[in-house]
């Protein structure tokens, strides 16, 4: 069965974006780049809830045009050939999605879990990921830690009426200064 894997950057005081929805913080060094490009060689399918697409789909289908960072160079190819689904119930048509699910999350998932094929990759946001962690769906939590204080944002987890035990399977520092941590569902 394929896991999904939740990939997603956070300031130290918890947030995935700044208080104006600002995501300009996080710096891809060298590591972090390799770290999160392996995550990436894991998966054949990307997902997305709307939010995160439209500043995915805002930037990687021209992003060595404005931007000549390397992993920048190296990522941009394979996200425009890699399958992607986006998660919405307002979005009728994607450009560069392969496929929109707006309803039935917790089948749907369930679904594209027992497809073969490599895992899949959930990049960043939190009500998609809130969503499949209500549902049990969610394998592996990669949490890139960024040297920054953001002061307010959209908070890294939802509030959520039970406790969601993790397990912390591995942690590493990337570039000197971002504390990557892997934790699996108990």
């Amino acid at each position: 069965m394929r896991k999904i894997i939740f990939w997603v950057h956070t300031s130290i005081d918890g947030h995935i974006d700044g208080p104006k929805g600002e995501f300009d913080w996080p710096v891809m060094g060298e590591e972090l780049s390799a770290y999160s490009e392996a995550l990436s060689d894991r998966c054949d399918t990307f997902l997305y809830g709307r939010g995160v697409w439209e500043g995915m789909a805002a930037f990687w289908p021209n992003a060595e045009s404005m931007s000549d960072h390397p992993h920048v160079l190296k990522f941009a190819p394979l996200w425009r050939e890699t399958p992607k689904i986006v998660f919405s119930r307002t979005l009728k048509e994607a450009h560069w999605a392969t496929r929109i699910i707006g309803d039935d999350l917790a089948e749907q998932v369930a679904e594209l879990k027992r497809q073969d094929g490599k895992d899949l990759l959930l990049t960043g946001g939190s009500g998609l990921a809130a969503a499949l962690t209500d549902h049990g769906q969610i394998d592996e939590y990669h949490i890139a830690v960024h040297p920054v204080v953001l002061g307010g944002g959209r908070p890294l987890f939802v509030p959520r009426d039970e406790r969601l035990g993790l397990r912390l399977t591995e942690s590493r520092t990337c570039d000197s200064q971002v504390v990557v941590m892997r934790y699996d569902r108990v």
